[in-house]
């Protein structure tokens, strides 16, 4: 693991879209072509910013995603397809992008989302951090131990409560109850991991994740466990770190 604390989240958004600019012409360079895993969420605004900026051949990359909300629709302000489409697709040329669809026939999907995140590793994944704790949206208690690529899973209270935080839902109650996430087995399949987890709403979150060893309750920790991890945080949501060497 490595941990970069930086000043602030535009700081970070700007080293963690050069970090992953170099990994993806990285894998370019050795095999001709990249792939690349994106999160969602607030907490990823910067780095999106600063990343369809970088000098990447994109129509060499294929690009997947985390995670969907079952049953809604793509013209919602919350759909992570259009979040990763206003945000990023529309902005670079990608080779190919694969969008998780929580619409219609939930089992075919998630088929023909294994079938296509199977064929090879991912070069690099951005990974957030949730204010539970969770990676995608495998909430506490985690399953650590499935093979399958994809899954259903329902969402638990303080998940929804971060969503309706952060604007994308107006209540609780018009937050799916279910979504389609990777499972913490299949991101941790992916040659290089990086968490971009600014903001002091994430600082106890960060906290558990550093001090315990690896929980399903405290999905993030799992994270320790992978050989390429690298952690990025701001000042804030560093706030909790008792130790705080790794300043970048």
């Amino acid at each position: 693991m490595k941990l970069c604390i930086w000043k602030d989240a535009d700081e970070l958004g700007r080293q963690a879209a050069a970090f992953t600019a170099t990994a993806i012409q990285r894998a370019i360079a050795e095999k001709g072509c990249a792939r690349l895993l994106l999160s969602t969420g607030a907490s990823q605004f910067e780095t999106f910013k600063y990343l369809v900026t970088t000098d990447v051949p994109w129509e060499k990359v294929e690009m997947f995603h985390l995670d969907e909300y079952v049953g809604l629709p793509e013209t919602c302000p919350a759909s992570f397809r259009k979040y990763l489409k206003d945000r990023f697709a529309s902005k670079v040329s990608l080779g190919k992008a694969y969008f998780v669809c929580g619409e219609g026939n939930v089992a075919r999907e998630i088929q023909k989302l294994t079938d296509d995140i199977t064929k090879a590793p991912i070069d690099i994944a951005l990974v957030g951090i949730g204010e539970n704790a969770h990676i995608a949206f495998n909430d506490p208690p985690a399953d650590f131990s499935t093979e399958e690529a994809y899954k259903v899973v329902t969402l638990d209270e303080r998940c929804k409560q971060q969503q309706v935080r952060e604007g994308w839902f107006p209540s609780i109650d018009s937050v799916p109850e279910q979504a389609i996430t990777m499972t913490v087995r299949q991101i941790l399949k992916s040659k290089i991991i990086l968490s971009c987890v600014p903001h002091r709403i994430k600082a106890e979150a960060i906290r558990q994740t550093l001090e315990n060893d690896p929980t399903n309750i405290i999905p993030a920790t799992i994270l320790k466990t992978h050989p390429n991890w690298t952690l990025y945080l701001d000042e804030e949501s560093a706030s909790l770190i008792p130790q705080k060497d790794s300043r970048a």
